[in-house]
C-alpha cells in the first residue's frame, strides 16, 4: 500500500536568500521542484526534517535581530 504524503506547502512562497529555504514550508527550490516525483518514503523523510529546519531558521533569524546595547 502506498502512503500518500500531503504537501508541506502553506502558500507562503518566499525564498530566503540567507538560508535558501522557503519561508513557508522550509524546503529548498530543488525539493519543491522534485516533490511530485519523489517517492512517498522520500516525501515522508523530508516532512520529518522540516519542523527542525524551520525551527533552526527561526532561531537564527531571532539571533540576527536581537541586539545588545551596553553603556
Amino acid at each position: 500500500m502506498t502512503r500518500i504524503v500531503a504537501t508541506p506547502c502553506v502558500k507562503v512562497c518566499v525564498m530566503e536568500s540567507a538560508s535558501g529555504l522557503c519561508a513557508g514550508c522550509g524546503r529548498t527550490l530543488d525539493e519543491i521542484a522534485c516533490w511530485g516525483s519523489m517517492s512517498a518514503a522520500e516525501q515522508a523523510r523530508l516532512m520529518d526534517i522540516l519542523p527542525q529546519r524551520l525551527e533552526a531558521r527561526t532561531k537564527s533569524k531571532s539571533q540576527e535581530t536581537s541586539y545588545s546595547f551596553s553603556r
